[in-house]
């Protein structure tokens, strides 16, 4: 048997960070700041769109892998897999995956590439994929995910929700196959979906339902909408059940896990989830204080942040938990 493991890990968030105030000078958007760092836990982000910087998703995504390649000490050239997770491509189509790809090893090799979108638990859901790949393909020795999130290029000029929450970044795993006897490695995941929750919160123009036109952008239907305000216990209600399900499928106690990695979109809401399943809050990292909300990066991005302060090390038992709108949840456990 053959398993996935995390070799390498990297980060990326474009420019200097921006705080409240200077969010609102820049935006000219008005909101409660210190309602935001008391019960979000958000004091300051980092956005390309405002420090006038030409970096999209695919420049975050390349810095992040970069950093992650570089640690491992791995020829990009090794790679075999490339999974870009994010619900904020580069463009509808081709893949940010393949411009990866393409960006890392310079042309045509034996690579897949491919995007997983499924809202912000999209990182978890393309780890678990890769995880598959690798542990089923003899050949595969290296694969990277990619998870990286731009919705700042989606908020309309006036949206103080948008501009107070979301921010760009992309953090990075690079996969090594490892046979089963290394302490390492992935273990498995769970996920549920719900699609009839589809039209709460979404970009929901650009694809063929409803293109960009000139009375879309005349009316300002497009980029981020909040259709509807999402239940504020939702993810209350989600991840208790599914993070105790995964660790007891897999012969572990909650208490055995070092580090839970959950969704950075909301403090109070992680402090909550902790208390549910009666742990301490501090096994819970949190990085919105400095990077905002980041989307399917802010748990990779989490993770390198964690190993970079060394309260993770070799043999740690984690647990990730993301989930996105739409609805989709991705749980995964490992040992890195």
């Amino acid at each position: 048997m053959a398993k996935a493991k995390i070799i390498g890990t990297g980060s990326y968030a474009p420019g200097e960070a921006i705080d409240h105030q200077e969010l609102m000078r820049l935006t000219g958007v008005q909101f409660d700041a210190d309602k935001l760092s008391a019960k979000i836990g958000i004091q300051r982000r980092h956005i390309a769109r405002l420090r006038g910087l030409d970096e999209t998703t695919a420049d975050f995504a390349e810095q992040a892998a970069g950093e992650a390649l570089a640690r491992a000490g791995v020829d990009p050239q090794a790679v075999g897999l490339f999974i870009v997770a994010t619900d904020t491509p580069e463009y509808v189509s081709p893949a940010t995956a393949i411009l990866l790809q393409g960006r890392l090893q310079g042309g045509q090799r034996p690579s897949a590439a491919f995007d997983v979108s499924a809202s912000c638990a999209s990182f978890a859901l393309g780890l678990d994929a890769a995880a598959a790949m690798i542990a089923g393909k003899p050949h595969l020795k290296y694969g990277l995910v990619v998870g990286v999130y731009n919705m700042p290029a989606h908020i309309r000029p006036d949206d103080a929700f948008g501009w107070s929450i979301f921010a760009d970044g992309a953090g990075a795993v690079l996969l090594e196959r490892v046979e089963d006897d290394d302490p390492s490695g992935y273990l498995g995941g769970q996920q549920t979906a719900d699609g009839t929750q589809w039209n709460y919160v979404g970009v929901y123009s650009g694809g063929t339902r409803k293109p960009v036109t000139h009375a879309l952008l005349d009316a300002g239907t497009w980029g981020l909408e909040l259709l509807q305000r999402l239940p504020g216990d939702r993810n209350v209600k989600l991840w208790p059940p599914l993070i105790r399900q995964l660790c007891a499928d897999h012969g572990y106690g909650l208490d055995q896990v070092k580090a839970y990695f959950l969704t950075q979109i909301n403090k109070s809401v992680i402090e909550e989830v902790m208390a549910q399943l009666d742990l301490a809050p501090g096994k819970a990292p949190t990085i919105m204080d400095r990077y905002g909300y980041t989307g399917s990066a802010c748990i990779p991005m989490a993770l390198h942040q964690a190993i970079l302060d060394r309260t993770i090390q070799r043999g740690d038992l984690l647990v990730f938990c993301a989930s996105g709108a739409g609805l989709a949840v991705g749980t995964n456990l490992l040992v890195y």
